[in-house]
């Protein structure tokens, strides 16, 4: 899970705040301290720690807080303001213009470049712009092919023309093309290095030089802490940078990079990835991730992610079912798909509020869906819409199908029984008087 050792370091050391009735000045330092040192171990940039500390002790020591009826909470709120204006305030969006709009991608290998580029363009797509890939990373083995795997993943066409010609002339030809097809966004592939070298970044200049390049984003992989943040500063220095994109949030990823490129090169974080899919990619939300941070949750995203995978009708057409319990084994193998879309269960449980230490020993199966998938997949259509049907020679077919025991069978059909006697106690929830937002979901929440 994301920023799973420093969060547990935080919140450790908040809840040491909270539980003292009354706060010293000398108590708040004693904190403060500890906060450094947590940062420190999470590859922050020690220039942002020190900032980011001195911000914090300004604010704490203030005889509002120190004289409030729960100056623990005030402190952490402080710490928690202070942590998005680091890594941006507010959340960044890709300046888009109405005309042809042409990305480069940069970045070393190994952060995932390629399959980021294909990403992008999936998610962008998605906003009614009609992008096209262009494969200029002649150098590393693989690189054209596997960008054009993603591209026809994400239904996005690719634009190559061989490892023969140069980078620039393949941009510049992907743009006349471009032209010619109508596509609005052009998204370079450019080359990266095992390090930082001047080949790398003369080749980047002459392609800016080339061709009209509108947003140059840097794909940095946040696993790598400390060197993500040296790697944007040089990008930035020797060819200029508008914003960057963080891979592997979903890993145990220290945090340094999160908290401290903002900071030390003055460019917004724009989009995270957060899983191996290529539709594992979000918005930066500086508030989301402070929040994540210091265990407080994500609901907001929580909420998105299931926005995303239903559509209104189909929320509209379970709700209905809720309120009759007319729910039946098709409506839960839709929820198991729908499930999968948001991505994994270790991941989803993380955005609720105090989860996230709760689950630090806890061990998720994500394949925990599959046995009863199996299962309801075995079942014929007239089983999974009246499982009143199913009897005992019937699950014996069903088990041996699934490969699974009648036990399992069972014990499924039983947890079926039991989610249908809650919808009724639900249906005041699907009201739509808890306040639906757009996506229509209201109260919706999943029965087993």
């Amino acid at each position: 899970m994301a920023f799973e050792g420093i969060s547990e370091k935080l919140q450790n050391i908040f809840k040491g705040l909270k539980n003292k009735g009354r706060l010293t000045e000398a108590d708040v330092k004693a904190a403060l301290r500890e906060v450094k040192m947590a940062l420190l171990e999470a590859d922050v940039n020690f220039r942002v720690v020190k900032q980011f500390v001195k911000a914090v002790e300004e604010r704490a020591v203030g005889q509002d807080v120190m004289n409030s009826l729960t100056p623990g909470q005030m402190v952490i709120k402080i710490v928690n303001e202070e942590m998005v204006k680091l890594m941006g305030s507010e959340p960044v969006r890709l300046p888009l213009h109405s005309g042809m709009n042409v990305l480069m991608m940069v970045g070393l290998n190994g952060a995932g470049k390629t399959t980021m580029t294909a990403k992008l363009a999936g998610e962008l797509k998605k906003h009614n712009r009609r992008p096209l890939l262009v494969a200029a990373d002649i150098y590393r083995p693989a690189a054209i092919e596997q960008l054009q795997i993603n591209g026809g993943k994400v239904g996005v066409p690719v634009f190559t023309m061989g490892d023969k010609h140069s980078p620039v002339d393949i941009a510049k030809a992907a743009i006349e093309h471009a032209s010619k097809y109508g596509n609005d966004l052009v998204i370079i592939d450019t080359a990266g290095r095992q390090h930082i070298d001047e080949a790398l970044m003369d080749e980047l200049v002459a392609i800016k030089a080339a061709v009209k390049i509108d947003q140059t984003l840097l794909v940095v992989d946040a696993m790598t802490g400390q060197d993500a943040v040296n790697a944007a500063s040089s990008f930035n220095e020797r060819i200029g940078i508008d914003g960057v994109i963080l891979t592997k949030l979903d890993s145990d990823t220290r945090g340094g990079a999160a908290l401290s490129i903002r900071s030390v090169t003055g460019k917004p974080i724009i989009y995270s990835g957060i899983g191996e899919k290529l539709t594992d990619i979000e918005q930066f939300y500086p508030d989301r991730m402070a929040s994540r941070i210091l265990g407080m949750g994500d609901i907001l995203s929580l909420i998105e992610k299931a926005e995303a995978s239903y559509t209104e009708e189909q929320a509209d057409k379970l709700a209905k079912k809720f309120k009759k319990a007319e729910f039946d084994f098709n409506d839960m193998l839709e929820q198991f798909d729908q499930m999968n879309k948001m991505g994994s269960l270790q991941d989803i449980m993380g955005m609720i509020p105090g989860m996230g230490n709760k689950l630090k020993n806890v061990e998720i199966d994500e394949k925990a869906m599959n046995k009863p998938k199996a299962i309801i997949l075995s079942m014929t259509p007239a089983e999974r819409a009246n499982p009143k049907c199913i009897n005992p020679s019937r699950k014996r077919r069903i088990a041996k199908g699934a490969g699974v025991e009648v036990a399992d069978v069972n014990r499924l059909l039983n947890q079926f029984e039991q989610s249908k006697k809650m919808m009724k106690q639900m249906s005041g929830m699907m009201s739509g008087k808890g306040g639906r937002r757009k996506g229509g979901l209201g109260g919706f929440r999943f029965p087993f």
